[in-house]
């Protein structure tokens, strides 16, 4: 690894000070978090230091972390570039995937007595881990094969080989949920690690899912009307001061100062006899009861670290008076401070991570972080890039909206036929731009996103990009197109954005930016600004993918001409304010 070269054999644009900042965190023990736009080859710019800082250090394990399967992907190629550049190499790299997409037999429960590939597992473990460290590349594929060749759950085979791996490639969670197995075993083994974060700026979000946790009434009911009999007094237990917790409430939805000990002691004694029971009897279970019990083991533990980084908030429902209660985190640092300080270094990096305090102050980043922006490979002369002065997308505007953003968008597609997509702020607001747009203009052809589509839908709707295509796609900002998609040349040649992606006002964001007031002097920007233009950048950087691609981005909405919001828009980007004449019909 001391002396790995590099596969491609130049640097790209960027990518050599990318992967010089890297390996010098590395030999540090710093944390860096690097601003790098799409199309320099993050990847690969951020394995290969790393990889070559390991000797030096001493550090066992490089865990890549990423949100999506396709950063998983990404990571692996990097590596495999590596391999083929280095075909001797004897580096082992794992894929960790997610037990649902590892079983075999999702249909049966994970024991002996009812899954073939449990029973026995230890048995035959010894003979399959040593057929996969001979392979080396061990990718969720080559880890099914060789665990169905002995016999053996794909998953659990796959995390007993994070033992014998150097490279670790996995989703976020491996290693900053709660019981993260990569971070268990980094503090269990004394590992020296370092960490990539991919698409860091998905990690705030996903690690405030990681710390919250919900209780739903109606479910617990339907749970205690079949719990087992020597259950059935704790639960009660627990119903009681559950609808203790609601009885004054008044509006459907309050947010509570504390947690009352009262419930919280009830919840713990019913985990601690649901405990005693399944050791008695760990077979014949209901889901339900499982269910509940892993839901209060997360409420009770979440509630021991209850703080101002955290809400406790009451949801009514119905007449019924049932009620849902959530331990809702909105500032996971408290929680993952301690999962980058048992790192030897960290590398977080994203097209998105500016402002670099924001990431900091919510991640729990150590004090000494360093921030690097990459210059951007791509030019101002590509991109061209307009903020409509007089045009309003604010709620109570929505209406009055719609015909200038058709007009302009079918002016756009005449001027230069081609494909774009259109992002909007909510589904409502799709739809009524998109049903105004077909009765316009019938001639231009049209395709949306829908509100809850599979698979092959989403891929369906990629495919209509073609470079010979012509057309609007309507999507939702932050959703499945508005980041992660790869539409280069002439599949893609602008983007409509009728929105600054400001999350909804209401009770939890409200409060979510008060709290951020208190902690960081900042409430607005932390709790609405930052996060929606960075679904915004995320979104127009779907235009423009290589160094060739040409394109234009509208931006539709007044307050992109404000000084403050244009700051925190790519360096690179000139932005020209723009005043939108609305067409006469038939002109």
């Amino acid at each position: 690894l001391a002396v790995l070269r590099f596969p491609h054999g130049d640097f790209r644009t960027g990518q050599r000070p990318l992967a010089e900042a890297v390996f010098r965190v590395a030999r540090a023990g710093r944390t860096l978090m690097a601003q790098a736009p799409t199309g320099i080859g993050k990847t690969i710019g951020t394995v290969f230091p790393l990889l070559r800082a390991l000797p030096g250090q001493q550090i066992d394990r490089v865990f890549f972390l990423t949100a999506k399967t396709s950063g998983r992907a990404l990571a692996l190629d990097a590596v495999a570039a590596l391999r083929r550049a280095e075909p001797a190499l004897p580096l082992r790299a794992l894929e960790l995937v997610a037990r649902e997409k590892a079983c075999e037999h999702p249909d049966k429960a994970c024991h002996g007595d009812s899954c073939p590939l449990a029973k026995g597992f230890y048995d035959r473990l010894p003979a399959a881990r040593a057929a996969a460290q001979e392979q080396r590349w061990l990718t969720q594929e080559a880890v099914r094969e060789v665990a169905l060749a002995h016999q053996v759950c794909p998953y659990y085979l796959s995390q007993e080989l994070c033992r014998w791996s150097d490279v670790v490639v996995g989703d976020y969670n491996y290693y900053f949920d709660m019981t993260a197995l990569l971070h268990g075993l980094t503090v269990v083994n004394g590992w020296k690690v370092t960490l990539l974060v991919d698409e860091a700026h998905n990690l705030i979000d996903r690690a405030r899912g990681m710390y919250s946790a919900e209780l739903d009434q109606a479910e617990f009911n339907a749970l205690r009307r079949v719990a087992p009999a020597g259950l059935k007094g704790v639960l009660e237990r627990v119903g009681r001061h559950w609808n203790q917790l609601h009885r004054d409430q008044e509006v459907p939805y309050q947010i509570y100062p504390t947690i009352a000990d009262l419930f919280i002691a009830a919840l713990q004694k019913a985990v601690s006899a649901i405990t005693d029971h399944l050791t008695d009897q760990p077979e014949g279970n209901q889901a339900a009861l499982l269910r509940f019990y892993l839901d209060a083991m997360l409420f009770c533990r979440l509630a021991e670290a209850f703080g101002p980084h955290s809400l406790f908030d009451i949801t009514r429902h119905d007449t019924r008076s049932l009620s849902t209660l959530c331990l809702r985190n909105i500032v996971p640092a408290r929680f993952l401070a301690e999962r980058f300080a048992n790192a030897h270094s960290a590398t977080l990096f994203s097209a998105t991570l500016s402002p670099g305090h924001y990431h900091a102050d919510l991640l729990g980043l150590p004090r000494d972080w360093q921030w690097l922006e990459v210059q951007s490979p791509f030019s101002a002369e590509q991109l061209r890039v307009q903020a409509l002065a007089n045009l309003s997308t604010r709620y109570q505007h929505r209406e009055t909206s719609l015909a200038p953003i058709t007009d302009l968008m079918a002016r756009q597609f005449h001027e230069q036929p081609g494909n774009y997509l259109a992002f909007f702020s909510s589904y409502a607001y799709l739809e009524q731009a998109l049903d105004n747009f077909r009765r316009a203009h019938p001639d231009i052809p049209v395709w949306a996103q829908s509100r809850s589509m599979n698979e092959a839908e989403r891929q369906d709707f990629l495919e209509r990009f073609t470079e010979h295509s012509r057309g609007v796609g309507f999507a939702v900002l932050g959703g499945a197109f508005g980041e992660g998609i790869d539409l280069p040349g002439k599949r893609l040649i602008g983007a409509f954005i009728a929105t600054l992606g400001l999350p909804q006002v209401n009770p939890v964001n409200e409060e979510v930016k008060a709290r951020m007031q208190q902690m960081f002097g900042n409430g607005y920007d932390y709790a609405y600004l930052y996060p929606g233009l960075q679904k915004v950048v995320q979104a127009a950087g779907r235009v423009i993918r290589t160094t060739s691609d040409q394109g234009v981005v509208y931006l539709l909405d007044d307050r992109f001409t404000r000084r403050e919001v244009r700051q925190l828009l790519p360096s690179w980007w000139q932005v020209e304010r723009a005043i939108h004449t609305l067409q006469k019909p038939g002109a």
